[in-house]
């Protein structure tokens, strides 16, 4: 009777620890998820001040000028985000405003039709990829290792022709970079649900949200900008 008690007390406990680990696993995904929608909201409403109803146009220095700030924020905002939490968040939220503020040329460049059909499909490609990293059993590790490697032939790809201007060449770029960013969305969704096992109780988990968030939301910015290339074709001003 008491070895039967002892082993209902442990099933309690494991029970308890499973349902524990499930709750602290969808807060931390919700917090993840929710931080990545309010840098895209941040972006979103930047972008359409400067583009839209101020009509702000950069200049090249300040366009050049705002690049190196961009990938320098880029990479402080990860390495904030591991020590604090707190200034990871204000680094997130200044790297989404700077990043509105360095791509309110679409407004000038693509029409609103163009710009909504490619947030939309953005926004159901992301979602979908994300579910299917976060639930899949099987490992995406070879899916982002191949991402990588095809996104630096993109980038090398891209540099050449800058200097072709190759517009057949723009749109291959363009629908390789969706598969490319469609990839990486499901290979680091499921990436960040695994840091939360392996990080818990060394990192907080704002920690981890906050690089997680800013990660997925360079993931989903890139298939935004790619798929707008795609849906602009045409456009007057493009």
């Amino acid at each position: 009777m008491r070895r039967f008690m002892i082993n209902m007390n442990n099933y309690d406990q494991t029970g308890r620890r499973l349902v524990n680990d499930a709750f602290g696993m969808n807060k931390f995904l919700s917090k993840t998820y929710g931080w990545m929608a309010l840098s895209v909201l941040v972006s979103g409403l930047v972008s359409y001040m400067m583009g839209n109803v101020y009509n702000v146009r950069l200049t090249p220095v300040a366009t050049l000028v705002g690049f190196i700030l961009w990938i320098a924020l880029a990479f402080a905002t990860q390495s904030l985000a591991m020590k604090n939490a707190v200034s990871g968040f204000i680094s997130l939220i200044v790297f989404s405003a700077l990043t509105g503020g360095l791509f309110s040329y679409i407004f000038v460049l693509y029409s609103g039709v163009a710009i909504t059909q490619a947030f939309l499909t953005a926004t159901v490609d992301f979602v979908i990829m994300a579910v299917i990293g976060v639930t899949t059993k099987k490992s995406l590790d070879k899916v982002g290792t191949q991402a990588f490697a095809a996104l630096i032939a993109l980038l090398i790809v891209s540099i050449i022709n800058i200097f072709l201007h190759n517009s057949l060449f723009d749109l291959i770029i363009s629908f390789v970079g969706v598969i490319i960013f469609t990839a990486f969305t499901a290979y680091d969704s499921q990436k960040i649900k695994e840091s939360f096992n392996e990080y818990n109780g060394q990192v907080s988990d704002n920690s981890l949200a906050i690089f997680g968030a800013m990660q997925l939301y360079m993931d989903f910015i890139n298939l935004f900008l790619y798929l707008l290339s795609i849906f602009g074709i045409g456009d007057n001003n493009n």
